[in-house]
């Protein structure tokens, strides 16, 4: 392995297998690469950097090449052999729809990616597009220099070159477009803005199945989700060239981080650390929303580091039987306009789907708020959340077994708290997420709370 190739040192944050970011990047005071490298030249340094990783490299530049390669990945993903008619049917149906665009088909990876093939014989079958479970049964594969005819908002034919893309079981789902050292980030962020309105609709449209850009000179590494705009949504519907077409803004690209919130922007670097297969898997399957606008969100590196450390103290208070002390708990400081509902939103999602919580209580302290609260989370995830009116709408859901997030003000608990001294739910095993807790969590109605629930 060269000098430059070797393995940086980057401690986890938390002793689990579950962690995404990195508690503290620290690189080896090796030499940097600040002399003048062609694109070429930092493509072929950073598909090396991923094959070190483990990432298998695929010399395909066609799309019948990508689509054998698709077909064989989901094959190997779930344990099956098509038969040529069914691959046809379940490719042409279920993967590359003549009415599908940008929105349908991250709509099929975040909310629907199990897929129904019906077999030759009748029978029917479960495939998975993605493993969301056992997420390192997904494989992962780099392709660079791939060709694609587009056509330019003019309506002149032209063939097009991307730099490089990730594969996910064959599909395209993370692109990342590089300029030699020195070039503004922006004219990368600008280039895959054409390839999106002039050529990731061509043929089949795969590589309107990418879910995530990273953009890079080098030197500064940047990445954001592959979300639409209002105002789009018509026109992709009615247009096959107007559904590659986006208004993404250079405003909601994001810097890499480790744990301390320290930005990880070198190529190599942002390579070691965000392209690690576990950390690229997770942000890929756990940590993008896809709201009820049709709206890609992806976190960022404190928001990820804010929700997998409450499920880590989750397990733990679990499984040291620490619940209803002081030990289970934890707060998470947030400033004004950095996400704070997005993160917790995803911490209680995220709770909700361990199988060991019966309930997720979102606890705030003005009767205002309550109902501004349930409209976000509902952005998020419509009938993810459970707003009530009253203190006995609030008993109903915390008796309703379906019931699993529910929001409501402290006052109303409180009230609940007061009239039913002795109740089930105090046994369950409920997540609590008190909301500006600066404000009104040190009084008597939240001690009240806390001494009530085990």
């Amino acid at each position: 392995m060269s000098e430059d190739l070797k393995p940086y040192r980057y401690e986890p944050i938390a002793l689990s297998n579950e962690s995404t970011v990195v508690a503290e990047f620290v690189r080896p005071n090796e030499v940097r690469e600040e002399r003048y490298q062609s694109e070429a030249e930092l493509e072929r340094d950073f598909i090396a950097r991923l094959q070190v990783q483990a990432y298998e490299y695929l010399a395909l530049t066609s799309e019948a090449d990508l689509i054998a390669n698709l077909r064989r990945q989901l094959e190997a993903l779930n344990k099956i052999t098509f038969s040529d008619r069914e691959w046809q049917q379940f490719f042409g149906e279920k993967i590359a729809g003549a009415n599908d665009g940008i929105v349908e088909k991250t709509a099929r990876l975040q909310e629907d990616h199990i897929q129904i093939l019906k077999r030759d014989d009748g029978s029917t079958k479960n495939i998975y597009l993605l493993d969301k479970q056992s997420i390192h049964n997904n494989r992962l594969q780099v392709i660079n220099q791939y060709e694609a005819e587009g056509e330019s908002r003019h309506g002149v034919k032209r063939a097009t070159r991307f730099d490089v893309t990730v594969l996910v079981n064959g599909l395209p789902m993370v692109h990342i477009e590089l300029k030699r050292r020195g070039v503004d980030i922006r004219e990368a962020f600008n280039q895959i803005d054409r390839y999106q309105r002039d050529s990731f609709w061509a043929g089949s449209g795969l590589f309107e199945y990418v879910q995530l850009f990273v953009i890079s000179n080098g030197t500064l590494t940047k990445y954001y989700s592959n979300t639409t705009r209002d105002g789009h949504l018509a026109e992709q519907r009615s247009n096959r060239r107007a559904r590659g077409k986006t208004s993404n803004s250079f405003a909601f690209t994001s810097w890499w981080a480790d744990a301390k919130n320290q930005p990880i922007t070198e190529l190599a670097d942002f390579t070691k650390t965000f392209f690690a297969k576990h950390t690229l898997l997770n942000i890929l399957t756990r940590y993008c929303v896809f709201d009820v606008d049709r709206k890609l969100l992806v976190m960022r590196p404190y928001q990820i580091v804010a929700a997998e450390r409450i499920l880590q103290r989750i397990a733990t208070a679990t499984n040291h039987r620490q619940l209803g002390t002081l030990a289970a708990g934890g707060y998470v400081w947030h400033t004004t306009g950095s996400g704070k509902t997005l993160t917790s939103f995803k911490a209680a999602q995220l709770a909700r789907g361990l199988p060991e919580i019966d309930k997720v209580l979102f606890v705030v302290d003005r009767k205002d708020l309550d109902y501004q609260t349930m409209r976000e989370y509902e952005r998020f995830e419509k009938g993810a959340a459970n707003s009530n009116t009253s203190t006995a709408v609030l008993q109903r859901q915390l008796e309703d077994a379906n019931a699993r997030i529910i929001i409501t003000t402290i006052q109303k608990l409180s009230r609940f708290v007061a009239r039913n001294k002795k109740h089930p739910v105090y046994d369950a095993h409920v997540v609590v997420i008190f909301d500006e807790c600066h404000r009104s969590q040190f009084g008597d109605m939240h001690a009240e709370i806390t001494r009530s629930f085990k």
